[in-house]
């Protein structure tokens, strides 16, 4: 598994804007670079991450081979409801790794 971490806010004020930090570790393999045998490193990416707060997608982003390895992506949103906030990245090779946050709104 990858590790994630994320900086989102646990408690906020109805109708606040929040901004969410994501971070996942990748290494974010373009396919372009020659490994030490001078055949080509199999692409690796990232290539798709989205975050959904109630069940509702309120931030996505299709990433490319020029990210960075370690994608960070900050974001805001609007604090309506108690609930989670859960983030989905999803690679290549069709594993999806997820992480969840819970916030209070008051």
């Amino acid at each position: 598994m990858t590790r994630a971490l994320i900086n989102a806010a646990k408690t906020a004020r109805r109708g606040e804007v929040i901004e969410i930090k994501a971070m996942i570790a990748h290494k974010m393999e373009t396919g372009y670079r020659l490994g030490p045998n001078g055949q080509p490193i199999p692409r690796d990416i990232i290539h798709r991450f989205a975050c959904t707060y109630g069940g509702v997608e309120v931030f996505a982003a299709e990433l490319f081979p020029a990210m960075s390895a370690n994608p960070f992506i900050a974001f805001t949103t609007v604090a309506t409801e108690s609930g989670t906030i859960e983030f989905a990245w999803t690679a290549d090779d069709g594993t999806v790794e997820r992480a969840a946050v819970e916030i209070t709104v008051t």
